[in-house]
């Protein structure tokens, strides 16, 4: 226990530490179809430039976690090399700030930090932040992750030479004994100084296909059951970049104390945001989506894996003709996500 709680100690030491990526993720037209296929989201606005266009896009929409992909790659030097000393990351929470539509062609730049360290009834909760700027120098995205770093009695330990046999070459196994770099001063500037917040989500006129005027407190979402199969966690993993094995080696779930291979929380929380942006009609009129994980989707290797989900609203404001949703998600009778909200804006 104390050498846990001097490695808490350690990790709150590098809150605030923050880098800048040296170069940008090109936002390509088949990457925006790729990663719709692999969280089935079929809105015709990740798929036709005229349905994007008819929505006032000048190319193909992303969908709501497409920015999970150069965030993954942004992120790995600090899981690689700073926050060190655990075998393996829980997702827990994630929330998507969305200020400016990504389309095709826009240059992100992300901005990494490590937001704060909590240790909470014995877990290790740590947050990270990316800020994503697009061409123009604004902010289009902000994306919060917050995961539990796991060591000790939790998981198997032979679990680090288990990962090295399967996982993709290039890719850092995390380590209890690696030694971090140091917090970085970033010349004294804080990681968010000189950035501007777009406002193009929040000022676009939302081509929704429901209008506020119809909507009421308690309106059901029709509701939408989607099924997963092996193929399709080891398809996301590819897309998405999450090299994580406990999404699809047999070998390796097990050693985390999972059951069996489940389905990644980033790849749920896609599918979750298509039923809702099926609904919605236009992708863009999101502008927060926040998940909390409490539980997660088995997918064996002899049967398919479901997703429920429902939605009802749970607020309006005449003021922003903005609506709160809130998201359930369950598979298997178990509720995947403990607490899920969508915040949108309607005609």
């Amino acid at each position: 226990m104390e050498a846990t709680l001097d490695a808490v100690g350690h990790m709150e030491s590098l809150v605030g530490h923050h880098y800048r990526v040296d170069d940008y993720y090109e936002v390509g037209r088949e990457k925006i179809r790729e990663y719709a296929r692999a969280v089935q989201d079929f809105h015709p606005a990740h798929w036709s430039e005229d349905a994007a266009d008819t929505l006032g896009y000048t190319g193909l929409v992303t969908p709501t976690t497409f920015v999970s992909i150069p965030a993954m790659l942004a992120n790995r030097r600090l899981f690689e090399t700073v926050i060190t000393g655990y075998d393996v990351f829980v997702q827990t929470d994630q929330v998507f700030e969305m200020h400016k539509p990504v389309v095709t062609g826009d240059r992100l730049v992300s901005d990494v930090e490590l937001e704060s360290v909590r240790r909470i009834a014995g877990r290790d909760l740590l947050t990270v932040k990316n800020t994503f700027t697009d061409q123009t120098g604004e902010v289009v995205q902000v994306m919060h992750t917050t995961v539990v770093g796991v060591t000790g009695e939790e998981v198997d330990a032979g679990i680090s030479d288990a990962v090295k046999r399967v996982v993709m070459h290039g890719i850092e196994v995390p380590s209890r004994t690696k030694v971090a770099e140091p917090a970085a001063t970033n010349g004294g500037r804080a990681p968010d100084a000189g950035l501007h917040l777009s406002q193009a989500t929040r000022t676009r006129v939302p081509r929704t296909a429901i209008r506020f005027d119809d909507a009421t407190v308690g309106l059901e979402l029709p509701p939408r059951i989607a099924t997963l199969t092996r193929g399709d966690l080891v398809n996301y993993a590819g897309v998405a970049g999450d090299a994580n094995p406990i999404h699809w080696a047999d070998s390796v779930a097990p050693l985390a104390g999972l059951p069996d291979v489940i389905a990644h929380g980033m790849l749920t929380m896609g599918l979750g945001a298509g039923f809702l942006t099926e609904w919605l009609g236009d992708p863009g009129a999101m502008t927060r989506y926040a998940v909390r994980l409490s539980n997660y989707t088995v997918v064996e290797s002899n049967t398919v894996g479901s997703v429920e989900f429902t939605g009802r609203i749970k607020s309006l404001d005449p003021e922003t003709r903005t609506a709160v949703i809130v998201l359930v998600a369950k598979s298997a009778g178990r509720k995947i996500f403990g607490l899920a909200t969508a915040e949108v804006r309607l005609r």
